[in-house]
């Protein structure tokens, strides 16, 4: 996935902000199932074993291309929701450094209050997502 802002923070700057918009939880988890549909095709071709991601409740595929300068994330999920999830994910971090990677906290969870309103298993899933960016950053970070 391409992003849509020219840095991480101002991604995550971005969330806060569209989230801000939303009063109560119902509106937010329609506009997270909303951003989910925005996803780019992922081939079925690319759901296989190889490229599933562990530690989720819902089925969840990603794969990585790129170097350094540049590592793209395409994923894409059986869940509504953990697909809104991926998309936000995807907006902070996918197009960057590795190095861009590294040094950005995924501040936008607790901004939007997405902790407090995710079930273990979802938590765990997006924790299982944002450590498979750190780990493939870290991978192909510089010495």
């Amino acid at each position: 996935m391409r992003p849509t802002e020219p840095s991480a923070a101002e991604a995550q700057a971005a969330i806060a902000e569209e989230f801000s918009f939303f009063g109560d939880w119902s509106e937010r988890y329609q506009y997270l199932i909303d951003l989910g549909r925005k996803l780019p095709d992922f081939p079925d071709a690319l759901k296989t074993e190889e490229h599933r991601l562990h530690g989720c409740q819902s089925m969840v595929w990603i794969v990585a291309r790129g170097d350094a300068r540049e590592l793209d994330f395409d994923a894409v999920s059986d869940s509504s929701i953990v697909s809104g999830l991926i998309y936000l994910a995807l907006r902070v971090y996918s197009g960057r450094s590795a190095e861009e990677i590294l040094a950005t906290t995924p501040d936008y969870i607790a901004d939007i209050g997405l902790a407090k309103h995710l079930s273990p298993t979802r938590s765990n899933g997006l924790a299982a997502l944002l450590q498979f960016i750190q780990d493939t950053a870290r991978r192909h970070a510089p010495a």
